[in-house]
């Protein structure tokens, strides 16, 4: 069933959970992603990362995505994640993603309110919800900012993460339905014990009335302090290299066990998209309160 990114993040508040959101740049990781969903009977956000157009375009797979959210019997939201241009977030909405996010993170704060607030006006006449983000995250050194490993030289630097009055600000400006804060998270995979400023969470929630707040570098982070962010007042939670990697280990596992002659790629296939639903299993329990 396809929905809005907006609608699930209101059901999520009522619950005080969170919607798992994946990035899905191929067959494999869309059908394990719901797949697991569909097991577990809840709500799932899949995503098409601009960083990913070297691994398969959005016009490839953005009405495969479209398609298996439709036929999905578990609401499925269908996301653009890390939108930088004007230009690729209205392609996603052509091709009837549901939702955006814009990410003019990295540009001046008037620039990301100008663009933005243009780009929402243009997303809500057409019943998309919108996702921004403010305050700047450490990325990947490798790959382009997603699933490699993180350079931890800004990790914890304070100077970076979300303002809590300025958040408010910019959503009262903007009329974004969410928003992507920096509090310490990384892209990519940790390489330094995460520390996450979960008081900053608490006081952008209170300032910005509730307004549902997303974690991007959503992977690598313990069960403990996913529950210290959902209960912090995170809404939405961007899952993407540890599953990446569950599905390069299976995929490697069978390659040096196998006692065949000959391998076939649909049994790597399968394989591959057995592994990466379990390990999303594992995330989406946690991030609906199911263990």
């Amino acid at each position: 069933m396809l929905v809005t990114v907006k609608e699930l993040l209101v059901e999520a508040e009522k619950k005080q959970q969170a919607v798992g959101a994946f990035n899905v740049p191929n067959l494999e990781s869309l059908r394990g992603v719901i797949q697991a969903a569909e097991e577990l009977g809840v709500p799932v956000i899949i995503q098409h990362a601009e960083v990913h157009e070297n691994l398969i375009s959005i016009e490839e797979i953005g009405p495969v995505m479209v398609e298996f959210a439709k036929r999905a019997n578990i609401p499925v939201a269908v996301h653009l994640d890390h939108g930088a241009t004007l230009e690729e977030c209205v392609k996603a909405v052509r091709l009837g993603f549901t939702s955006i996010m814009y990410d003019a993170s990295l540009k001046s704060y008037e620039t990301n309110v100008k663009e933005t607030t243009e780009l929402v006006k243009i997303a809500h006449s057409v019943g998309v919800s919108v996702e921004a983000e403010l305050g700047e995250m450490t990325n990947s050194t490798v790959g382009g900012g997603e699933g490699r490993a993180s350079d931890a030289s800004d990790f914890g630097n304070v100077d970076l993460f979300t303002n809590p009055q300025q958040a408010n600000e910019f959503i009262q400006n903007t009329g974004v339905d969410s928003l992507a804060i920096s509090f310490g998270t990384v892209h990519g995979k940790y390489l330094a014990e995460p520390n996450l400023d979960f008081e900053r969470i608490e006081s952008i929630r209170k300032t910005t009335s509730k307004t549902p707040l997303v974690m991007h570098g959503g992977s690598g982070v313990s069960a403990a302090d996913y529950r210290k962010a959902i209960a912090a007042g995170i809404r939405k939670i961007n899952y993407y290299t540890y599953m990446n990697l569950a599905a390069g280990e299976s995929a490697k596992k069978v390659l040096i066990n196998s006692q065949q002659d000959e391998l076939f790629f649909d049994e790597l296939s399968l394989d591959v998209t057995s592994a990466i639903k379990e390990n999303v299993i594992e995330a989406l329990k946690i991030f609906n309160g199911l263990n």
